[in-house]
């Protein structure tokens, strides 16, 4: 599956809002995949943003990603990501079916990610590689991690954790496919400048 470029992640807090507005913006920026990502546990809440999200991602022939939660991709007939604590990676393809995303965090773990791939991952996920205000406590990876996973795995390669416009193409030059970016694309000041966000950080890809 071929899958390179942004891959936008929400942030119910950073977007409090404005959460369509900012969606709408980036995805005219160009999104190759869009995450839903909320935890608040507010069941009803979810169902209703990811389905007005998956309205919005159908207009702009992105693909929809629910964070943690294969039952919700299931009912919306989309893709997820699964990290180490969420649940069963096989579960959730046998679930989704073998057409479906779904995507793994493996952190900064080459033997995470050959589990990841055993059991039916679309795209390996690694991460951080810079100071992160999503994840803080998350340890830092070295950029040579990438470089081996690059290497070794012959499929899509997504990095998160701190991406900004400025680092992100030392992820491009070590073999990252998808950047996947929350504060550096959502923490900006108005619409207009998400959509030119988004269209730059699809421009360090398309030019590789």
């Amino acid at each position: 599956m071929k899958l390179r470029g942004l891959y936008a992640v929400t942030d119910s807090r950073l977007l409090a809002g404005k959460f369509l507005s900012y969606v709408e913006a980036a995805l005219d920026g160009g999104v190759t995949l869009l995450q839903y990502r909320d935890k608040s546990g507010d069941e009803s809440k979810r169902l209703r943003e990811a389905t007005a999200l998956l309205r919005l991602c159908e207009q702009y022939k992105t693909r929809l990603i629910i964070n943690d939660d294969a039952e919700v991709a299931a009912r919306l007939g989309v893709g997820v990501h699964m990290g180490q604590t969420d649940g069963s990676l096989t579960d959730a393809r046998a679930l989704l079916g073998h057409k479906a995303i779904v995507g793994a965090t493996c952190h900064g773990s080459l033997a995470m990610a050959e589990k990841a791939k055993a059991d039916g991952a679309t795209y390996l996920a690694f991460g951080r590689f810079f100071n992160s205000t999503t994840k803080p406590d998350a340890p830092a990876i070295e950029l040579d991690v990438l470089t081996q996973a690059r290497a070794r795995f012959n499929m899509p390669i997504a990095v998160i954790g701190g991406i900004t416009l400025e680092n992100a193409p030392h992820l491009v030059e070590h073999g990252a496919d998808l950047l996947a970016v929350v504060h550096g694309l959502f923490g900006a000041e108005n619409t207009q400048e998400v959509t030119r966000r988004a269209r730059a950080f699809n421009a360090l890809l398309s030019s590789r």
